[in-house]
């Protein structure tokens, strides 16, 4: 498996690692937990599996739930998965039980039915059930990732959110990254992002982030399009995805096919705005970015010079965070003297 590690950010006070723990990083999207409505009849329901859920009767109503999963009718079908998903929305001990009472085989199951709110709620219980860490590994090699990814093609609007977490959290496994790029999530992540409202939005761009970490996923988002939303999210200060979007491509410009997207869909000129007036954060992702396609390319450093972004670098590199202060000397330096060997020898040393 051909690995690389992303850019070390740290990003609301976590960086990429905290990926790999049981907590998702608030970086991005809230996927601890499924997001949709509750049930129809949710305040009778719920107070019926709360009290279950603390007597010793909990392990007899999992049971049964899960024999209606397996052999019951569309309707004891639907009944039971969304009592899975209530049961393992906000309790880890409920998630690990439901587990180990053989849930998630017939769960999985359930995202290959032509009924979409029946995959609906397929989909969102092996969610929640996915924040336990242990249960990941058992989702995986159930067969989960395949029918994770038809749902994202095929399914309702919260089904391919819901499916976009799932996933993500399934990437928190390394070896699990690879298969997920191979099943083909990749292009309907990219199309998500680019055309999901705002949750599917941040949730395709938090699942792109994890699983971009791997070189052949980096191709494949580029091959996919990514660049193009990317880009559009980022001149679009008002979308709320600008820190996302660059944090997504912050891990994909170490591949040389994204680096030339990059300048292909325009990208310089935003990233040149963004260090004139974006947040502190926007301005340090952005200015580490510029750097890493520059630093062996005098054609880009060319271009971004020509973008006028030595003024408003100069300016960073007095008033940003150390770390940007650090990066904007870099490269003013880096554009002031392109043809400079050792310039650009001492650019290749500072750690992105």
């Amino acid at each position: 498996m051909d690995m690389e590690n992303p850019a070390d950010f740290s990003y609301l006070g976590r960086n990429f690692s905290d990926l790999s723990n049981g907590e998702h990083s608030s970086a991005f999207s809230d996927c601890n937990s499924d997001t949709s409505g509750e049930f129809q009849t949710a305040s009778s329901q719920s107070r019926r599996l709360l009290i279950s859920c603390t007597s010793d009767n909990s392990d007899d109503l999992i049971r049964q739930l899960i024999a209606d999963l397996e052999a019951g009718s569309i309707e004891e079908q639907k009944q039971a998965a969304m009592e899975i998903r209530l049961l393992a929305k906000n309790k880890s001990e409920n998630r690990l039980k439901i587990a180990r009472a053989g849930a998630i085989k017939p769960l999985v199951s359930l995202l290959s039915c032509s009924d979409l709110q029946l995959q609906e709620y397929g989909v969102t219980a092996i969610l929640n059930l996915s924040l336990c860490d242990e249960n990941k590994e058992l989702i995986a090699s159930s067969g989960a990732i395949k029918p994770l990814v038809r749902s994202l093609k095929t399914g309702t609007p919260t089904a391919k959110e819901n499916a976009a977490c799932a996933l993500l959290r399934l990437s928190q496994i390394e070896e699990n990254k690879v298969a997920i790029g191979r099943s083909g999530a990749i292009p309907l992540l990219v199309n998500l992002l680019e055309s999901g409202g705002f949750r599917g939005k941040k949730d395709a761009s938090t699942a792109l982030y994890s699983l971009c970490s791997v070189k052949e996923n980096k191709i494949r988002a580029v091959q996919s399009g990514i660049m193009k939303p990317l880009v559009e999210l980022m001149a679009d200060f008002g979308s709320n995805m600008v820190d996302k979007s660059a944090y997504v491509l912050s891990v994909l410009v170490s591949v040389p096919e994204a680096r030339a997207a990059l300048v292909e869909e325009g990208g310089i000129p935003v990233l040149v705005e963004i260090i004139e007036v974006g947040s502190q954060r926007q301005k340090e992702i952005s200015v580490a970015i510029l750097l890493q396609i520059c630093e062996n390319s005098a054609v880009h450093r060319n271009l971004v010079a020509r973008e006028g972004a030595i003024p408003p670098l100069v300016a960073l590199s007095q008033s940003g965070t150390n770390r940007a202060k650090q990066k904007a000397e870099t490269l003013t330096e880096l554009l002031r003297q392109p043809r400079s060997g050792n310039v650009a020898a001492r650019a290749s040393d500072v750690s992105l």
